[in-house]
């Protein structure tokens, strides 16, 4: 596995359109975690990669009703099994932040990195995600300088008024404990 123009060279690519230019192009210092299921609490359909493309059917079912009009994106999605999708490059901004603040600092968009787990904030993760998580942690800390594992957060950190994941069942101290032990 490594870092190529900016791409996970073993993700799967699926490029979707929610994205544009950091306003400083070299400015990644921050790693954002995320969880996300569709419908809530499900896994396993490809609803998650269809959101982010804009291409969520609205009829499917009663929730993307409420959010197929949503114009979202993470840099990557963690699967339950561990596999990774792409959505944008690293050095693009995603849409995956919105209203947010870290040390002080307003727009995480603009510096971070957005990962999605696929899961809930009601229910453990997998120890493949954790696996791969640590992995491509250890890879985003070894290419871009600006950011340090004291700059890694979850999205509840950065909008605590807007957002609560990934919730109280993402195990941030054996996430700690995988990350040194890729180091």
């Amino acid at each position: 596995m490594n870092i190529i123009n900016h791409r996970l060279n073993t993700a799967v690519q699926i490029p979707s359109p929610n994205f544009d230019s950091r306003p400083e192009a070299d400015d990644i210092s921050l790693l954002v975690i995320h969880c996300i299921s569709l419908p809530p609490e499900q896994f396993g359909d490809n609803y998650i990669d269809q959101l982010f493309c804009n291409t969520l059917n609205p009829d499917q079912h009663p929730y993307f009703a409420e959010i197929h009009q949503l114009r979202v994106s993470a840099h990557l999605l963690i699967r339950r099994d561990g596999k990774v999708h792409q959505y944008v490059p690293f050095d693009q901004r995603a849409w995956h932040a919105g209203v947010s603040c870290f040390a002080g600092r307003e727009r995480c968009n603009d510096f971070s990195i957005g990962i999605e787990l696929e899961g809930s904030v009601n229910q453990a993760y997998t120890a493949a995600q954790y696996q791969q998580l640590a992995a491509v942690t250890r890879l985003l800390l070894d290419k871009y300088p600006q950011l340090t594992s004291e700059r890694i957060t979850g999205h509840s950190e950065i909008a605590p008024q807007r957002k609560d994941d990934p919730g109280p069942f993402f195990d941030w101290t054996y996430y700690r404990a995988l990350l040194a032990r890729c180091g």
